[in-house]
């Protein structure tokens, strides 16, 4: 059973325009490729999958918002900006005209895990994920997503295996789930195309 689309985290979402175009259009431009090979979207049930992020500093980012999974393509204000996010408290606080995606604190700790990273993707792919589980880095089945627990395990990955090289991990506990990371959008989008074509 797919768990998905659900915010964990306690959410402090102040509803406002606050982004602008031009910081979202090398982000659109992928998030478009990746939803037409159907790595994001929205399944048969009406559960959006899937969100990408950009680092705008060392605690601020771009992601895409929670539920956007159904819109071919995206706007403005299908964004978000987290602009403060503690996984102790289990808490994220954003901006935008739509509430951060539901994986935003995973997000967040895969930058704070190496600075260099500039994107993150998580998308699905069952055949990707189900020949590759633990034989990439993977957390372990029983942590469920967007919560403090997923949060450690990625930190865990970080500091045990060799996730920062292969810019890839798998999450045991969220089926299909797949994330990859890069310096750049084109890096971090085709450290999973390699997987999947």
């Amino acid at each position: 059973m797919i768990d998905e689309g659900y915010i964990k985290f306690n959410s402090s979402w102040e509803k406002k325009p606050i982004i602008q175009d031009k910081e979202i259009k090398v982000l659109n431009n992928w998030r478009k490729r990746l939803y037409d090979l159907k790595l994001l979207g929205l399944y048969d049930n009406g559960i959006g999958y899937g969100n990408i992020s950009q680092r705008l500093d060392e605690k601020t980012f771009i992601i895409t918002g929670t539920q956007t999974g159904n819109f071919a393509q995206l706007q403005t204000l299908h964004y978000s900006k987290v602009v403060q996010c503690n996984v102790d408290n289990n808490s994220l606080r954003c901006i935008g005209m739509t509430e951060a995606s539901s994986e935003s604190m995973s997000h967040f700790t895969v930058y704070q895990c190496f600075n260099e990273i500039e994107y993150v993707f998580h998308t699905h792919n069952f055949r990707l994920w189900k020949t590759h589980l633990n034989h990439l880095p993977t957390t372990h089945k029983n942590v469920p997503y967007g919560t403090p627990e997923m949060a450690y395990e990625i930190q865990r990955l970080f500091k045990e295996t060799d996730v920062l090289e292969q810019g890839i991990f798998l999450t045991a506990g969220h089926e299909e789930g797949i994330f990859t990371f890069g310096k750049t959008a084109d890096e971090a989008g085709e450290r999973l195309l390699r997987w999947i074509v």
